[in-house]
């Protein structure tokens, strides 16, 4: 099992063991797991293509992966979750926290883009 799917299984562990008591804090806790494995999987990513963008921000990592392939689905996809998830890791008062579907649906792009063996 590699770090980012063990890091995967820590956020849905959280999703399956939500608790009322702990409500608005277990959904950012998942939250930032799942930007962690997003962020290790593109690091992956770009290491096994022996590309050096371990220097630059994910935000253009990203968009690097999006420029560079033929089918701009998933890498707009988990372009989109980053960005969802980065604003979801920082709380604010006025905002809800991420719903256990949307957190489930972020799980879904990181595995999919983890498990294409050519990746996107």
């Amino acid at each position: 099992m590699s770090d980012t799917d063990a890091t995967l299984q820590l956020a849905r562990d959280l999703l399956s063991r939500a608790d009322p008591s702990t409500a608005g804090l277990w959904p950012r806790a998942a939250a930032l797991l799942i930007r962690q494995a997003l962020e290790e999987a593109v690091d992956a990513y770009w290491t096994t293509r022996q590309v050096p963008l371990e220097s630059v921000s994910t935000h253009t990592q990203l968009v690097c992966l999006r420029m560079m392939t033929s089918d701009g689905t998933l890498p707009a996809q988990l372009h989109e979750a980053w960005g969802s998830l980065s604003r979801a890791c920082h709380h604010h008062p006025y905002e809800l926290a991420p719903t256990a579907g949307e957190l489930a649906t972020w799980i879904r792009v990181v595995e999919e883009f983890g498990s294409r063996p050519e990746r996107p």
